[in-house]
């Protein structure tokens, strides 16, 4: 079994437990974590900070820009390989490294990935890939559910929309308060619960709670082409009809009308928004319609790991 000393920087807490390290055990790689300057593979994550003693001039918005002019980071030869792996809404050229994983559409560049962070919390067993987690929805979703149509369940719960934040800044506060004048919303999560302190301690699971509702309030965190998580398939895989906030691009990914989209209604104050909810008609359109046309496949990014990790022991 070969080996690789990896370690990682600015990535959350479980990131060990994700697709990247998962795969590279797939391939046969034993995992030696370590601190990064003893690693053959770094990973820098969304958090990573830009070393504020060398860039202390520079406004902080800047310094990875600036960073990688100045080539302030070692040379390939006298430090580990670089890869930024975010599954925040940031830009795959955020901090320099040798290759990138991000959300980021069109990159031409045989160096980047575009792993949407909804990809992760899917069950790729059947492709060899196993064991990843989705704990805070409290299952891994199936390819084959979410090709198929949403069905009449969502119609047959309570027609009201739960919202699960730890905030409500906005859009999100104003698209809460454009549904709650359709329907009832009801809150969960931190914003709501002030005993919560994160979201990994809710003290429960997305997808029973989910079970309540016919409908799920679930804007993304902010606008980008590409950046769409896990929020509109965890709705859908819950059988409720999702209310999303997102760009539309989103249809690389999701079929567009097994969902309703609030952003395009913007510049009307939302008002079709009650056309749909009200119209028995609109409504029963959604059931006959799948989230996912065409089967993803995770053997892609197999390929791209393993490409890093032949690069990184070599």
């Amino acid at each position: 079994m070969r080996s690789v000393r990896i370690s990682t920087a600015g990535c959350p807490s479980d990131y060990s437990q994700g697709l990247l390290p998962i795969i590279a055990q797939s391939l046969g790689y034993q995992l030696d974590w370590v601190k990064p300057n003893q690693a053959d593979l770094l990973i820098l994550g969304p958090f990573t900070k830009p070393d504020s003693k060398k860039l202390k001039w520079c406004p902080k918005p800047l310094r990875p820009t600036v960073n990688s002019i100045l080539n302030l980071t070692p040379s390939r030869a006298n430090s580990p390989l670089r890869v930024f792996h975010s599954a925040e809404n940031l830009r795959h050229d955020t901090v320099p490294a040798e290759y990138s994983i991000s959300f980021d559409l069109n990159i031409s560049s045989e160096q980047h990935f575009r792993l949407p962070y909804w990809m992760e919390m899917i069950d790729w067993s059947h492709e060899g890939i196993a064991g990843n987690q989705n704990p805070r929805y409290g299952k891994l979703m199936s390819i084959e559910r979410l090709m198929q149509p949403l069905g009449n369940r969502f119609l047959e719960k309570k027609q009201a929309a739960a919202f699960l934040s730890s905030h409500i800044r906005e859009p999100r506060k104003t698209l809460f308060e454009a549904v709650q004048k359709v329907m009832p919303v009801t809150g969960f999560g931190a914003h709501f619960d002030k005993t919560i302190e994160n979201h990994h301690l809710s003290g429960f699971l997305k997808q029973e709670l989910l079970q309540e509702f016919g409908f799920n309030l679930c804007p993304e965190n902010g606008m980008y082409p590409g950046y769409y998580t896990e929020k509109i398939p965890e709705a859908f895989f819950a059988d409720c009809l999702p209310i999303t906030w997102t760009d539309e691009n989103v249809r690389v990914d999701f079929n567009p009308q097994a969902f309703i989209n609030l952003a395009p209604m913007t510049w009307c104050n939302y008002e079709p928004l009650a056309e749909i909810i009200h119209s028995p008609q609109a409504l029963q359109s959604y059931t006959a319609q799948a989230l996912l046309l065409k089967a993803p496949s995770i053997l892609p990014f197999r390929d791209f790991v393993k490409r890093i990790l032949e690069d990184a022991t070599t």
